[in-house]
């Protein structure tokens, strides 16, 4: 039989046992509201900053839109270049979104007061120049006639002033680029815009002017791919000051090239070849080859020196 003072100690230690029990149950409860709180805390100091970084973007989209003065539109157009890029700004160096083709739809939901249109195609939301797209489809391009095997399929691009050669893919298609040349159309878009087929060709042709062209070939009316113009219908009488423009916009409507150039689609271009004409600052599949400059001091300065006459000083002296 215990003592009274062990049955004392007993309770004792027991009630000690019971109030620390409590203690640690009490810091554990403390603890976990002051952790839920916290979280909670946390919470919604992340929902308040998400908040507000949505209201900034509303805010900063608002304001980019005010500055940009974009007109809600709504309408459905179409690509009008081969090729042009879908950017995430209206303007030139925004990011490219995704590359669209030729009669590609578009539906436009706005317009900029610099000429770029608020596009989607896809799903995917964007920037357009404007004087890329078109309400109306181009004319189709030819793409596999067994009636006429073409084998090119020639671009112009006015505002570079490059002549871009395709050929077919393995679906017969033009889509290779093939040859790249540096060009002269008209001044103050003296060029006719649209689609053509090659036509009449003329080794030599009289031009507007009383002056000669090499290698004339008709793309549409009066317009004509050829050589820089010749004061007479002599190789040596080349128009030397003008050579020297090529690579601008300098001609009253046709196209001018290099002797080598305009030679190369007067022989391998057949008749029925098509030429689109176009407008466009996007880059070509193919850089444009830098232009020869002649010294109008030179002798040889009557003669172009790409042409491959065996005449010719260029060659001949090297």
């Amino acid at each position: 039989m215990k003592k009274p003072s062990q049955k004392i100690t007993a309770i004792i230690i027991f009630c000690v046992f019971v109030a620390l029990m409590i203690a640690f149950v009490y810091v554990w409860l403390v603890r976990f509201n002051n952790s839920k709180e916290a979280t909670r805390a946390e919470e919604e100091a992340e929902r308040a900053i998400a908040e507000e970084e949505t209201e900034e973007n509303v805010e900063d989209e608002a304001e980019k839109q005010q500055k940009l003065n974009i007109e809600s539109v709504s309408a459905v157009m179409y690509v009008a270049l081969p090729e042009l890029t879908m950017r995430g700004t209206p303007d030139p160096e925004g990011e490219a979104l995704a590359t669209l083709k030729s009669n590609d739809i578009l539906l436009v939901t706005g317009k900029s007061e610099n000429g770029w249109y608020r596009v989607n195609e896809g799903g995917i939301m964007g920037y357009c120049y404007g004087k890329y797209l078109s309400d109306k489809k181009q004319t189709p391009i030819i793409t596999n006639d067994k009636k006429r095997d073409l084998p090119y399929y020639i671009t112009v691009n006015r505002t570079q002033n490059i002549v871009t050669v395709y050929k077919k893919d393995d679906a017969g298609e033009y889509t290779v680029p093939y040859k790249a040349m540096v060009c002269s159309v008209g001044k103050d878009g003296a060029t006719p815009l649209g689609t053509y087929e090659i036509s009449d060709k003329f080794t030599w042709a009289c031009l507007s002017g009383n002056v000669w062209g090499q290698y004339a070939t008709r793309i549409t009316g009066p317009y004509l791919f050829h050589s820089v113009p010749y004061f007479s219908e002599s190789k040596s009488d080349l128009e030397f000051e003008e050579y020297n423009k090529l690579g601008e916009a300098a001609s009253l409507g046709c196209v001018r090239m290099a002797v080598i150039d305009v030679k190369w689609v007067f022989e391998e271009c057949p008749k029925g070849t098509v030429v689109t004409i176009y407008d466009s600052e996007e880059p070509e599949p193919l850089p444009r080859p830098e232009p020869i400059r002649i010294d109008t001091e030179d002798e040889r300065k009557g003669w172009d020196p790409t042409d491959p006459d065996e005449k010719n000083p260029w060659k001949t002296e090297g």
